[in-house]
């Protein structure tokens, strides 16, 4: 499976994780700070890790960013450098860049500067804590052991105009399809039936041990 690169642009708390985990998952993964130290700490979780000031336009083109699958701008607690730097990569034509938002106000303003997604950590922790608490029998909100992972993944190609009978993956690769996300039309399929047959535009939503479903990525 081809990896994906990735850049993630400010390396606190919610960057280094982010990055470390991108890395962790397979994929080609550029770590970018000002600070020295951080960049350090970072250097044997990510591809490569450099110091810079990402709110130098000229810097931020010479790295080719327009190219990457995605970019994550966790700069902290000035909100003038993540909105200055979703510009920037707006400008550069960067297609997916994922903002962390100190609040409401900021996220709106990282959405009119280019930033495609807003994302709010403590506030979405806050509420995956409270709906755990309040709904503890609501899969999404199940702790997995290690040993297991509930993923979202497009077919593999091999998957595409079979149906789910023919494939038999729980007999195969001992994973089981819990569900299946349509997207044309917009349809969502709980416990999809053995005759599902599987559409280039499906979401695969897929319970099974983690190395099982490791098998099914390298298939994508």
């Amino acid at each position: 499976m081809k990896s994906r690169r990735f850049v993630v642009i400010g390396l606190g708390n919610f960057g280094f994780f982010a990055a470390k985990s991108l890395y962790e998952e397979g994929n080609e993964v550029l770590a970018i700070d000002a600070d020295r130290g951080r960049v350090q700490a970072i250097g044997d979780h990510c591809t490569e890790a450099i110091v810079l000031d990402a709110t130098d336009r000229g810097s931020l083109r010479a790295l080719g960013l327009e190219s990457a699958d995605g970019v994550i701008v966790s700069t902290g607690a000035k909100i003038s450098t993540s909105i200055l730097v979703c510009l920037y990569l707006q400008e550069l034509g960067v297609k997916k860049i994922l903002a962390k938002a100190q609040d409401e106000d900021h996220g709106k303003v990282l959405r009119r500067v280019g930033a495609t997604e807003v994302i709010h950590p403590e506030r979405e922790m806050a509420m995956r804590v409270a709906r755990g608490l309040s709904r503890p029998n609501v899969l999404d909100f199940i702790p997995l052991s290690e040993e297991f992972d509930l993923i979202q993944i497009g077919p593999p190609a091999a998957f595409i105009g079979r149906s789910l009978a023919e494939l038999n993956l729980r007999a195969k690769y001992n994973v089981h399809i819990i569900a299946i996300n349509e997207l044309v039309p917009e349809n969502f399929v709980l416990a999809p039936p053995a005759s599902f047959v599987i559409k280039d535009s499906d979401v695969l939503i897929m319970l099974g041990k983690s190395v099982d479903l490791k098998r099914i990525k390298e298939l994508a």
